[in-house]
């Protein structure tokens, strides 16, 4: 008896339940169709906000978040095929879906990056409540952008569920995060 009240226990709450983040956005993804958050509705999102041209944490962080797919889908493949791995960049300028594709495919299969219009990007960003701005100094092709990072968990509607962020964004930790959400 105890180990089905074990089976039907809720999952743990996540650090950002009830939180105003996410929600509607409309950009292009990286073959150039445009997605919605619709697009993905049915699916856990696990999303990073980044730009392809970053020097040292973009790339830390996003093979952080695809070796944590990773692990976990080694570890249950069919509860991580329910993921969709996102790239949402914060560098429309640069980052167009051609940069965006074969940056993706340098970290995991399924991972799929979005950009779009800075109009649209700004959108986003305000809706997940991401900052980033442009740095000081650099050229019109070579600058830094200062942003938020986060690897940010959405359930299959939408609702954000928790977030994990700087140094503890490792693959173990990503993993871990999937094992106790994604049901």
């Amino acid at each position: 008896m105890l180990l089905a009240l074990a089976a039907c226990s809720k999952p743990p709450k996540g650090n950002l339940e009830g939180a105003s983040i996410g929600g509607d956005f409309a950009l292009v993804d990286e073959t150039g169709r445009p997605v919605t958050s619709a697009s993905f509705d049915g699916r856990w999102r696990l999303m990073y906000f980044g730009y392809t041209f970053c020097p040292d944490v973009c790339p830390v962080d996003t093979a952080n978040l695809a070796n944590g797919l990773k692990q976990f889908e080694a570890k249950d493949p069919a509860r991580a095929a329910r993921v969709q791995p996102l790239f949402v960049t914060v560098d429309p300028a640069r980052d167009t879906p051609e940069v965006l594709a074969e940056y993706t495919r340098t970290f995991h299969p399924r991972l799929v990056g979005l950009t779009g219009t800075p109009e649209e990007v700004d959108a986003a960003l305000k809706t997940f409540r991401i900052y980033a701005r442009r740095a000081e100094g650099g050229s019109d092709d070579g600058y830094l952008v200062d942003h938020t990072a986060v690897v940010y968990l959405f359930d299959p509607q939408g609702a954000p569920v928790q977030f994990i962020a700087g140094p503890e964004a490792r693959p173990e930790a990503v993993a871990a995060m999937l094992e106790a959400h994604v049901r």
